[in-house]
């Protein structure tokens, strides 16, 4: 791992609840690095690490410090979520929603798992979320190609592939999960970039009942962790 310091950050007001992945958009380690460290930006942005193509990790701001990566953001209550966050940018073009984005190569996740393990052994965290999770109206990163399943196996964030039955609206479960509900569309889509990406991808029609099937792993994430 290589640190090169970004100028790009502040004093954290909050202990560290929560691992904020995202995509550069940018094609290159080197192009990345370069914008999260310039202080000249109209609005100067960081993130705690980036992630090469091929799994190279850079350390840009120590993770006792407030990176800038999440910008206006909620996510189970929580408003200053760059405080609240380690900020983990990953190398990847992007391309919004649809299948044009790139996929991720298999040694950069290895490296994604290896990080969010070591970052969640320090701060004794399990929330990992995306971008798009944290700020629906406005991001849509890390992605519909991302490989949450594969992270969820390796014991990072939590994934169902099931789907369940339930009364409940859109906006309460979704809420219960975490989300801001404020733009329910918006909020929706996050969802399903995250936990039913076959909704983008493939045209999967059963949102409701995957998102009945994760509200109640969270919700049972909750039970054990008061037990």
């Amino acid at each position: 791992m290589r640190f090169i310091p970004s100028p790009n950050h502040s004093e954290r007001t909050r202990p560290v609840s929560i691992v904020v992945l995202h995509y550069t958009e940018t094609p290159t380690l080197e192009s990345a690095v370069r914008i999260l460290t310039d202080p000249d930006l109209p609005h100067p942005v960081s993130s705690h690490y980036v992630i090469g193509l091929d799994g190279e990790i850079v350390q840009l701001v120590p993770e006792n410090r407030r990176a800038r990566h999440a910008g206006v953001s909620f996510w189970r209550g929580e408003t200053d979520v760059n405080s609240a966050s380690v900020g983990i940018e990953i190398v990847n073009a992007g391309s919004g929603t649809d299948a044009g984005q790139p996929a991720y190569p298999e040694a950069q996740i290895a490296a994604v798992i290896g990080l969010c393990r070591g970052i969640m052994a320090r701060h004794a965290i399990t929330d990992v979320v995306g971008h798009s999770d944290v700020a629906p109206t406005r991001k849509v990163d890390p992605g519909a190609a991302f490989p949450w399943r594969r992270l969820a196996a390796e014991g990072i964030g939590r994934w169902t592939d099931g789907f369940a039955t339930g009364d409940a609206a859109d906006a309460d479960l979704l809420a219960s999960i975490g989300y801001d509900v404020s733009d329910l569309a918006a909020a929706l889509r996050a969802f399903r970039l995250h936990f039913y990406p076959e909704a983008i991808l493939a045209g999967g029609t059963r949102t409701h009942e995957r998102l009945v099937a994760v509200e109640r792993l969270f919700r049972e994430r909750e039970r054990r962790g008061r037990q």
